[in-house]
C-alpha cells in the first residue's frame, strides 16, 4: 500500500529530473578484498587464496554512480573493477559466520579504480596509495535489502567502458562469500554500520 501511495502521489518526481547521490558517503571504513574471483585469479594466473586479502580505500574517494573519475597525472595505468559491495547495518566484532547476515544491511556496486603504477609499481608494494585518490570510488546509486535479493552470490556483473563491456561475470564466481568475509574481517576490526566490503573483481 506504502509503494502505490508513493507511486500515485503528486509529490512524487521522476528519476529523470533528479540525480542520485552516493548512497553513502561518510562510512568509517572502506574495506576491499583482493583476488576474490575464481575467474579473475585464473586471468592473472595466481592461485586461489585460502584466506581473504583485505585492503583498503579512503571514504574521500566515494562519488555517485555516474560521476566523472579524474586521472590523476601521476598515473599511467588507471584501471577498471567493478565489485559488489556488502554494507554493514550494524555493529558487530567477532562474529560467527552462522550469525553474519544478522549484520548486513544490504548490498550495493561500486568502481574500485586502480591505479596500478601506484599500487603494484611504486610505495613499496603497498596497494593504498594506487587505490585511493579522489574520485577512485563510484558508489550506488542504491542499496538493495537481503530480502529483496533472492542470492547475492549468483548476479550478473558487468563493467561498461564507453559503451563496451569490459568485464562481464557473476557473483557465483566469489571464492569468498558476505557470511565469510563478515565473520573473517569482524575478528581484526570492529564493523560498524555504513562501513562498507568491496567483495573484489572478476
Amino acid at each position: 500500500l506504502l509503494a502505490s501511495a508513493v507511486v500515485g502521489s503528486s509529490h512524487a518526481v521522476a528519476l529523470g529530473d533528479i540525480q542520485l547521490e552516493a548512497p553513502i558517503y561518510n562510512p568509517e571504513k572502506v574495506l576491499c578484498v583482493g583476488m576474490n574471483y575464481t575467474d579473475h585469479c585464473t586471468e592473472q594466473d595466481v592461485p586461489i587464496p585460502t584466506v581473504p586479502i583485505i585492503f583498503n580505500k579512503l571514504p574521500s574517494c566515494i562519488v555517485r554512480d555516474g560521476a566523472n573519475i579524474v586521472k590523476p597525472s601521476m598515473t599511467k595505468k588507471l584501471d577498471f573493477e567493478v565489485e559488489l559491495v556488502i554494507v554493514i547495518g550494524k555493529t558487530c566484532r567477532s562474529v560467527a559466520k552462522a550469525d553474519a547476515m544478522d549484520y548486513v544491511a544490504g548490498y550495493t556496486v561500486a568502481h574500485d579504480v586502480s591505479a596500478r603504477d601506484w599500487q603494484l609499481e611504486h610505495n613499496g608494494g603497498q596497494w593504498l596509495l594506487g587505490k585511493t585518490f579522489d574520485t577512485f570510488c563510484p558508489l550506488g546509486p542504491a542499496i538493495v535489502t537481503p530480502g529483496d535479493i533472492s542470492d547475492p552470490h549468483n548476479l550478473g556483473i558487468r563493467c561498461v567502458l564507453n559503451g563496451k563491456n569490459v568485464q562481464d561475470s557473476s557473483t557465483k564466481q566469489l571464492i569468498f562469500k558476505t557470511d565469510h568475509l563478515v565473520e573473517f574481517i569482524s575478528q581484526f576490526v570492529t564493523l560498524k554500520a555504513g562501513d562498507l566490503i568491496l567483495t573484489g573483481t572478476p
